[in-house]
């Protein structure tokens, strides 16, 4: 069931993702080669708790870190480690969330660690363009279908593919609600969009295959074919008008750079 929430629920949800997109700004910020995965897990499980709330992806089905930090070929549900050290030229996604009220605040983004390939580059910017083509669907008498058949043409005009094994999601109370949402597929199919649906848009996109497969840890998932993948996401809320993006980080640094134009 697809629940529609209340203003006063919106306004929670809201300040639960302003909270995690301003951490989020914060590691992006100390991104730099030497610094471990681990580091910048501990560093957001302070930060998250300073702001009263509690990690959402800790303990989530048996996660044991408080981010995912995924780096080059690996998709998403990177574990944090401290023999995990950033390089020059790497890529790392992070993908972060909070409960702050009884509600759910969840956003990654993607980001160069020094100077990076222009295949990265290209993968890095396509990807974070992709969010911004479906949150532009994401409007009052459309179908969900249509954010993902956005999001995937914008992808493959490009020359990159969107992985097909994991998939977008509401979020309110519980970090993965109804609807799922693809980032594949044809438009004007599935519910049609209403006032009040929350929705966390995530593309994550390969520079190779769309194929996809899980290490031996259980959760990391790497492509197929050993070639880089991006991944960004916001939390939106449906509106009578343009979608309102409840996971915008505060203006300046390196988290907001890599998304103010989202509504571009």
């Amino acid at each position: 069931m697809i629940v529609i929430r209340s203003p006063e629920e919106l306004e929670t949800l809201r300040e639960a993702n302003r909270i995690v997109a301003r951490i989020l700004q914060e590691l992006a910020d100390d991104i730099k080669p030497g610094i471990s995965t681990e580091w910048l897990d501990q560093k957001a499980e302070r930060l998250i708790l300073k702001a009263h709330g509690r990690p959402a992806f800790k303990g989530y089905r048996g996660y044991p870190k408080t981010i995912c930090a995924s780096l080059n070929e690996q998709v998403v549900h990177g574990i944090p480690s401290p023999s995990v050290v950033l390089r020059e030229g790497d890529i790392i996604s992070i993908d972060i969330g909070i409960v702050y009220r009884g509600y759910v605040g969840d956003t990654a983004a993607t980001y160069p660690v020094g100077e990076i390939s222009e295949e990265k580059r290209r993968l890095i910017q396509v990807t974070r363009e992709s969010l911004c083509k479906g949150i532009k669907q994401a409007r009052v008498g459309k179908r969900l279908s249509d954010i993902s058949h956005a999001v995937q043409a914008h992808v493959e005009k490009h020359g990159f593919s969107v992985v097909r094994d994991f998939v977008g999601h509401g979020i309110g109370q519980q970090m993965h609600e109804e609807p799922q949402i693809p980032n594949f597929g044809r438009p004007n199919q599935g519910p049609r969009l209403e006032t009040g649906m929350v929705l966390a848009i995530e593309p994550m996109v390969n520079a190779g295959t769309y194929e996809v497969k899980v290490l031996d840890d259980r959760w990391t998932a790497v492509t197929k074919d050993g070639r880089p993948s991006a991944h960004f996401e916001h939390s939106i809320a449906v509106t009578n008008g343009e979608a309102d993006i409840l996971s915008l980080p505060p203006e300046g640094g390196t988290a907001a750079r890599s998304v103010t134009h989202v509504r571009g």
